[in-house]
């Protein structure tokens, strides 16, 4: 996964750990955990819902 191993993993998280502290970390984990649950949310909304014709043709086909 973007060829990064355990240390670097590690030293992502210790810069983050000193930027943001202890008591925000959880904050911005769960806050980013919800926001790629509700992107995957929405993809899943596009692929199953059906294709709509766009209001403007139908005027185009009527004249």
């Amino acid at each position: 996964m973007f060829g990064l191993g355990m240390p670097e993993l590690i030293v992502i998280l210790l810069i983050a750990f000193l930027i943001f502290g202890a008591k925000k970390l959880p904050e911005i984990g769960e806050g980013l955990g919800r926001g790629i649950k509700n992107f995957k949310k929405s993809i899943k909304e596009v692929k199953t819902e059906p294709k709509k014709e766009i209001e403007g043709d139908e005027d185009k086909e009527e004249n």
